[in-house]
């Protein structure tokens, strides 16, 4: 069983930047792959990045060259930097885990769930 508790989320003007962090309980962590989600209101739940267990990531279009996701094994803890925000990226951030240690973009093929935090990217 792991348990995920994000925090970092808040309110924040076009342009600026926030950290998101994701805490993990279990001591397997390091062989989990993470991933970010968001979810908009009225819209379906997506992807934003993903972090294998080797470190190895992938982004979603949307957000690349602007969003960075890394992972602490150390720490269990996975991190999501955003910088460059955009109105568009208001949501509520998830974070989830995965047994398999590859990347995963679906949200079903993750079995843990954090709770969400809310960013809003005012304009």
């Amino acid at each position: 069983q792991v348990q995920l508790v994000e925090s970092g989320g808040g309110l924040v003007q076009a342009g600026g930047s926030l950290r998101l962090s994701c805490a993990a309980s279990g001591r397997t962590f390091s062989s989990y792959a993470m991933g970010w989600f968001r979810q908009a209101p009225g819209k379906e739940r997506e992807v934003v990045a993903t972090i294998n267990w080797s470190g190895g990531t992938v982004y979603a279009d949307s957000v690349k060259g602007r969003f960075t996701v890394s992972r602490d094994n150390a720490k269990n803890t996975v991190y999501l930097q955003m910088n460059s925000l955009k109105p568009e990226d208001t949501a509520v951030y998830y974070c989830a885990a995965r047994d398999s240690g590859s990347y995963g973009t679906v949200p079903l093929s993750y079995a843990y769930w954090g709770q969400g935090t809310h960013v809003t990217v005012s304009s």
